[in-house]
């Protein structure tokens, strides 16, 4: 009698630890590949054509515990207009955090790495800023061939991002991982970009002061979809393990979960591995994006909730949180999911070789 009974304890204890590994994330999340698209709301008109205006897309995040978002829009009036926004962000314990879109129109996805006058309106969006403060990065940008990665402007804005501190958010494969990083002064090895003077040293200069200014944040080149194409894992590895400065946003990653919508073992070994190198995102490029918007959500909650709890939230929130200087928290303030949305949905299909 006490083998069965040692026995059945044995396989409570393991049916306890296998419901405990598909309990879904509960903390905040940062969402590090929004768009905000004249798609979903044309802000430049006096009545604005707006089928998802300021207060949907706030309450989406809400509900969602998210609680910060990297912000990048064409064009960049929805991305002022999230920033201006910042009661209603507040309201919705959100926090904004502006990059610099390269993209008037989608005319400009083509031909941007080669078009000077892109790199005037970078120039002039940095010096403009935005109603909360500084932009944080350029991006997010797109090169579906990686040669023009050493097109003239692509190299302009690689060596600014780096010697000012600003974040870059790169739609590319990955061999123009490795074509970007070398218009860098550092190659993609330091920590510390140029423009940011170590604590001891005096700021140097304009592009320094605000650098200085700027705080919380430095240089990264973050691989939005860690390779849409389908880069191979290992492939993937090599390169975080040659870049220090770069970092994957894995929303819309080719075969990233398997059944049950956790993670497929080679991907999960991999942020075991790399725990502070990967950011989560939405990515919504098309309004479908945010009529999906919680499905996406919930399926990152899903997959989180079978890591280590530390390594959870380090994904979740705090590798973009640091990056940007944002305040870490420690208490968990999303809420927790209500008991009918526990049960998660697999990300929609995924869309592989598409005009974000």
């Amino acid at each position: 009698m006490a083998p069965a009974v040692w026995l059945l304890g044995l396989l409570a204890a393991a049916c306890a630890t296998a419901a405990q590994a598909q309990i879904p994330y509960a903390g905040p999340l940062f969402d590090a590949h929004l768009h905000y698209n004249d798609e979903a709301c044309v802000h430049a008109t006096p009545e604005p054509a707006c089928p998802h205006p300021l207060e949907d897309v706030l309450a989406r995040m809400q509900r969602n515990g998210v609680r910060a978002i990297v912000a990048n829009s064409r064009p960049n009036d929805g991305t002022r207009a999230l920033a201006q926004a910042r009661a209603q962000a507040q309201a919705a314990g959100v926090t904004v955090v502006p990059f610099v879109r390269l993209y008037r129109d989608r005319a400009d996805y083509n031909n941007w790495f080669r078009d000077p006058s892109i790199a005037e309106l970078v120039q002039a969006e940095l010096a403009r800023g935005t109603p909360s403060g500084p932009y944080r990065g350029l991006g997010e940008f797109h090169l579906y061939d990686s040669a023009n990665a050493n097109g003239p402007v692509a190299r302009q804005l690689m060596a600014l991002a780096e010697d000012t501190g600003l974040a870059i958010l790169a739609h590319v494969d990955d061999v123009a991982i490795d074509l970007l990083m070398a218009h860098t002064a550092s190659k993609g090895q330091s920590d510390l970009s140029p423009g940011r003077p170590k604590a001891d040293q005096p700021p140097r200069g304009a592009a320094t002061r605000a650098a200085a200014e700027r705080g919380g944040g430095s240089f990264r080149l973050i691989w939005a979809h860690t390779g849409i194409g389908g880069t191979p894992v290992q492939r993937v590895d090599e390169l975080l393990a040659r870049y220090p400065q770069l970092m994957g946003e894995l929303s819309y990653r080719p075969g990233l979960t398997c059944d049950g919508g956790q993670l497929c073992p080679e991907w999960r070994a991999l942020l075991l591995k790399y725990p502070d190198r990967f950011l989560i995102g939405s990515d919504t490029w098309v309004n479908q994006g945010w009529l999906h918007y919680d499905e996406l959500m919930q399926g990152y909650r899903l997959w989180l909730g079978g890591l280590p709890a530390d390594v959870a939230r380090r994904i979740a929130w705090n590798n973009g949180a640091r990056l940007f200087g944002l305040t870490p928290r420690t208490d968990d303030p999303a809420a927790p999911l209500p008991r009918h949305r526990q049960h998660v949905a697999a990300h929609p299909a995924r869309r592989a070789g598409r005009t974000l």
